[in-house]
C-alpha cells in the first residue's frame, strides 16, 4: 500500500523534464542553448522512497492552521482519500511500532539537508556598464514533494539594464515549472530589446553567425536543465522576436518594462499551448510538451533597473520587500497580490468574464470550478481548452496520456473556457535608500511565517543586529525554567546566524524549525527534516526563496542625482 502526500493543486506525477539555455558562442541556432546542470533531483540525505502513480488522489493532508489543500478531486475521485488525521493518529492506528521511536539529526546532518541548494551570487562592484542598485542574492530550496516541484531562476540581462530574479511553483508535477523557469527570462528578455537589436539577432541567426548572449544566469548545480528540447524552444522563441520586429517599425525607442512582462508571460503560456496542440514527431519531444501543458506553474519575477523594481506575479508566490525604519526596525511592503480566493477582485474578475447563471460554480469551495486553489497559471489545459480540443490531443497523444485517468477528467461546471489565464499582475516600485532588500518566495514559506516575521528575520540577519529587544512570551505563562530555556535558546539562534551564510537558508531555518516563541527549536527541526519523503508533504509544501539585498548607497545616489 502506498501512503503519499498528494500535491498541493492538482496533478499527474511526472520526472522532472530536461530543457534549454543561451549561451555564449556557439552556432546559430543552438549557440542560444546549452545544457548545464544534469540532476533534477536533490540527493536526499533522509526519508524512504514512495511514488505513487496515483498521488494528486489517494491522500490528503491533515490540518494545518495557515495552510489549504490546493486541490480537491470530484466527487467520482472520492474513494481515493482518506480521512483526515494526525500523524500520532496515523501511526498509532497502523500500530507501526510497539513503542515509540525518535529519530533526530545532529546539528551537521540539519546543515547539510538546509544547505544541500542554496546558492549566493554578488554582483560586481561595476557591471561595465553601471554601478548597480543590486549587492547580490541569496537563494535556496527546501523541498517536500520527490521530487521538488519548484523552481527558481536568476539571470542578469545582457544587451539591456536589469536583473531578473524569480521564483515558480509546480502543480501537478514539475514539467511545467522546470520549462517555465528556463524560457521565461528569455521571452522577457526578448520583449525588453530595441529593434536594432532584435534585426542583429535576426540576420546573424539567418546568416549563421554567432550571437551574443542575452542572459548571464546565475544558476545552481541542482537546477536542472538539458538540451533535449532546445530547438523547439529556440524555434518558438525565434517566432516570438520575428512578430515583435514586424509590429515594430523602429521609430520609437522607448520600451514599457510592464507591458514586456505582461506580453512575455502571455506569449509564453500560448507557446506552450500551442506546441503540445502541434505535437511533435519524436516521441519523446511529443510526450514532454504535452506533460508541460497539462500540469502547472505560478510565477513570481522581479525585473530590478536602477531604481526600477518591477514584481510580475501569476498565481500564490509572493515579493515582499524589506524596509528599514529610521528607529532601526523592520517594516514589509508587500509587493504582489495573491490570485486565489482571499482575494475578492479576483474571485470579482473571475465572475465577470463568465455568465451570470455560472456565479456559484467558477469559484466553489474557495477553488477555481472547486478544483484549483491559484486563479492564474502557465499551463493547465484542463482548465484552458475546450473539451473538444483535449479530447482530440488526449485521443491522438502517446499512450501514457491517454491512459492517465486525470487527463481523460473533465471539470465540473465546464462550459466557458478559458477558466484560467497566465496574464501577471504587474507592480511597480521606486527603490528608496531604506528599502533594504526582497524576499521572493513560492507560498511553502508564507504558509508557515507571517510576512512581518519573514521581513524581521532577514532584516536582522542582513544587519547583524539579532534580539536586542526583550523576549516577548505573546501571552504565555513563562516559569523562571521556561525563561531561561528561551534565553539559551537567543544565545543558540545568535551563534546559528554565523552558521547561516545564505539569508535564505537563514529564512528556510526559522520557517521549519520555529516553536510558539519565534526561536528555532532543533528538535523540532530535525523531526520536520526527518521525516520521509511520503509524510513531508502532508505537513509543508516545497519552500522555494530568494532575498535580494539592494546598494543602499547606489540607490541613494540615483536619487540625487535626479535631483
Amino acid at each position: 500500500m502506498c501512503v503519499c502526500p498528494g500535491p498541493r493543486r492538482i496533478g499527474i506525477p511526472v520526472r522532472s523534464s530536461s530543457l534549454p539555455l543561451f549561451s555564449d558562442a556557439m552556432p546559430a541556432p543552438t549557440q542560444l542553448f546549452f545544457p548545464l546542470i544534469r540532476n533534477c533531483e536533490l540527493s536526499r540525505i533522509y526519508g524512504t522512497a514512495c511514488y505513487c502513480h496515483h498521488k494528486h488522489l489517494c491522500c490528503s493532508p491533515p490540518y494545518i492552521p495557515q495552510s489549504r489543500p490546493r486541490y480537491t478531486p470530484h466527487p467520482a475521485y472520492a474513494t481515493f482519500y482518506r480521512p483526515k488525521e494526525s500523524w500520532w493518529q496515523y501511526t498509532q492506528g497502523r500500530r507501526y511500532a510497539s513503542t515509540p521511536q525518535k529519530f533526530y539529526l545532529t546539528p551537521p546532518q540539519v546543515n547539510s539537508i538546509l544547505k544541500a541548494n542554496e546558492y549566493s551570487f554578488k554582483v560586481p562592484e561595476f557591471d561595465g556598464k553601471n554601478v548597480s542598485s543590486v549587492l547580490g542574492f541569496d537563494s535556496n530550496q527546501l523541498p517536500a514533494n520527490a521530487p521538488i516541484e519548484d523552481r527558481r531562476s536568476a539571470a542578469t540581462c545582457l544587451q539591456t539594464r536589469g536583473m531578473l530574479l524569480g521564483v515558480f511553483d509546480g502543480h501537478a508535477g514539475c514539467a511545467c515549472s522546470q520549462a517555465v523557469s528556463e524560457r521565461l527570462f528569455y521571452y522577457i528578455a526578448v520583449s525588453l530589446l530595441p529593434h536594432e537589436t532584435l534585426l542583429e539577432i535576426e540576420n546573424a541567426v539567418e546568416s549563421g553567425r554567432a550571437l551574443l548572449p542575452i542572459l548571464q544566469w546565475h544558476k545552481h548545480p541542482n537546477d536542472y536543465f538539458s538540451k533535449e528540447a532546445s530547438k523547439l524552444y529556440f524555434n518558438s522563441l525565434r517566432t516570438y522576436w520575428q512578430e515583435l520586429i514586424d509590429l515594430n517599425t523602429g521609430e520609437s525607442t522607448d520600451i514599457d518594462v510592464k507591458e514586456a512582462l505582461i506580453n512575455a508571460f502571455k506569449r509564453l503560456d500560448n507557446d506552450i499551448s500551442l506546441e503540445a496542440q502541434v505535437g511533435d514527431p519524436n516521441s519523446f519531444l511529443n510526450y514532454l510538451v504535452l506533460r508541460v501543458a497539462f500540469s502547472g506553474a505560478t510565477a513570481c519575477v522581479a525585473h530590478v533597473d536602477g531604481v526600477d523594481l518591477h514584481v510580475a506575479n501569476t498565481g500564490d508566490s509572493r515579493a515582499m520587500l524589506g524596509v528599514q525604519e529610521e528607529d532601526g526596525s523592520w517594516s514589509a511592503v508587500t509587493l504582489s497580490n495573491d490570485h486565489n480566493a482571499q482575494n475578492e477582485r479576483e474571485v470579482e474578475r473571475l465572475k465577470l468574464e463568465h455568465p451570470k447563471n455560472e456565479a456559484k460554480s467558477v469559484v466553489k469551495q474557495d477553488r477555481l470550478l472547486g478544483l484549483l486553489m491559484p486563479f492564474r497559471a502557465f499551463g493547465d489545459v484542463k482548465f484552458k481548452w475546450s473539451i473538444d480540443l483535449q479530447k482530440r490531443v488526449i485521443e491522438s497523444g502517446p499512450d501514457q496520456l491517454n491512459d492517465n485517468e486525470y487527463t481523460k477528467f473533465i471539470p465540473p461546471n465546464y462550459y466557458t473556457p478559458p477558466y484560467l489565464t497566465a496574464e501577471p499582475e504587474v507592480t511597480y516600485h521606486r527603490l528608496r535608500p531604506q528599502d533594504k532588500f526582497l524576499v521572493l518566495a513560492t507560498d511553502g514559506l508564507w504558509e508557515t511565517m507571517h510576512r512581518q516575521d519573514v521581513v524581521r528575520i532577514v532584516g536582522e540577519y542582513l544587519t547583524g543586529m539579532h534580539h536586542q529587544q526583550p523576549i516577548a512570551v505573546g501571552g504565555y505563562k513563562v516559569t523562571l525554567g521556561q525563561m531561561h530555556g528561551l534565553l539559551t535558546e537567543r544565545r543558540a539562534k545568535m551563534s546559528s546566524v554565523f552558521e547561516d551564510q545564505n539569508a535564505a537558508t537563514h529564512l528556510i531555518r526559522h520557517a521549519v524549525g520555529n516553536n510558539e516563541f519565534g526561536a528555532v527549536d532543533h528538535e523540532r527541526l530535525s523531526k520536520m527534516l526527518s521525516l520521509p519523503e511520503e509524510l513531508a508533504r502532508m505537513y509543508r509544501d516545497d519552500i522555494t526563496i530568494i532575498v535580494v539585498q539592494f546598494n543602499s548607497h547606489v540607490v541613494g545616489a540615483y536619487q540625487n542625482q535626479e535631483q
